[in-house]
C-alpha cells in the first residue's frame, strides 16, 4: 500500500474513534440482548454484518422475542431506518464522482455518527471550496465504525451468561454522550449550531414533561433546527435592506 493511501486510512480510523468508543459498549448490549432473547451467536453476529443499524437491531431483538414474524421485522426495520434517505440525499452531491460500488459501499455503512462526521468532512453544497478528502480515508472512517459495531457484539454474544442485566451498567448512555462529543466541534464553529443544540435539548425536556412521549426527540429537534436555519437568512437580509 502506498505511504499517502496509508496515512489516509490511519487519518480515517483516528476520526472514527469517538464513534468507536460510543458503539463498542451498545453493540455488546445488542449482544448480550440477542442472546437472552434465544437469538444465536451467529444470527447476532451477521445481523451486526449485513444490517448494520443498531436501533433497528435492538428492536428486531424486542419484536422476535415478542413472537413477531419475519415480515414484520424487516418491515419495521425499513420504516426505522427511512431516515437514512434524507442522509443519503444530503450527502450524494460530494460522491457524484464516486464509481457505484464505491457508492454502495458508502450507503451501506452510512450511519447517524458517520453522517454527523462526513458533513463536517465532505463539500456537499455547490458553493463549498473545502477539497474532498481521499476516499480512502472516508471508506476506512466508516469500515472502523462498523469493525467496532461487529465486535463490540462478538464481545457481548461470548459474555452474555456474565451478565444477568445490561439495564444497571448504563450502557444506553454512550450513544448520547458521542453526539455530545460530535456536537461540541460545531458550537464552537458557530454559533447558530451551539444555539440550535440548546433550543433542542430544552424543548426536547418540556415536551417529555408535557407527554409528549418519545416524539418529544424529533419535535424538539425539527422545530430548534428550522428555526436556527432562518436566522441566518433572516440576518443577511437585514443587512440588505439596510445597504
Amino acid at each position: 500500500m502506498p505511504a499517502s493511501r496509508l496515512a489516509a486510512v490511519l487519518s480515517g480510523m483516528r476520526q472514527a474513534l469517538p464513534i468507536v468508543l460510543g458503539y463498542v459498549p451498545v453493540a455488546f448490549a445488542f449482544g448480550v440482548l440477542a442472546r437472552k432473547t434465544g437469538m444465536p451467536a451467529s444470527g447476532a453476529v451477521c445481523m451486526s454484518l449485513m444490517v448494520f443499524a443498531g436501533s433497528a437491531q435492538l428492536i428486531s431483538v424486542s419484536l422476535l422475542a415478542g413472537g413477531a414474524s419475519p415480515a414484520t421485522v424487516v418491515l419495521t426495520t425499513f420504516v426505522v431506518n427511512l431516515r437514512h434517505l434524507l442522509m443519503s440525499a444530503a450527502l450524494a452531491p460530494a460522491l457524484r464522482r464516486w464509481p457505484r460500488a464505491l457508492q454502495a459501499l458508502f450507503a451501506f455503512q452510512l450511519t447517524d455518527e458517520t453522517f454527523a462526521l462526513h458533513v463536517s468532512r465532505l463539500p456537499s453544497t455547490p458553493g463549498d471550496t473545502r477539497p474532498e478528502p481521499p476516499r480512502a480515508e472516508t471508506l476506512a472512517l466508516n469500515m472502523t465504525a462498523q469493525s467496532a459495531w461487529v465486535m463490540g457484539t462478538i464481545i457481548g454474544v461470548f459474555g452474555s451468561e456474565l451478565v444477568a442485566d445490561v439495564r444497571p451498567l448504563g450502557l444506553d448512555y454512550a450513544l448520547p454522550a458521542m453526539f455530545i462529543a460530535l456536537l461540541l466541534p460545531y458550537c464552537r464553529k458557530a454559533r447558530r449550531f451551539a444555539l440550535a443544540a440548546v433550543l433542542a435539548g430544552g424543548l426536547s425536556v418540556l415536551l417529555a414533561l408535557a407527554g409528549a412521549g418519545q416524539w418529544n426527540v424529533i419535535i424538539a429537534t425539527v422545530c430548534a433546527a428550522t428555526l436556527c436555519t432562518l436566522l441566518p437568512a433572516r440576518a443577511d437580509a437585514a443587512r440588505r435592506t439596510a445597504r
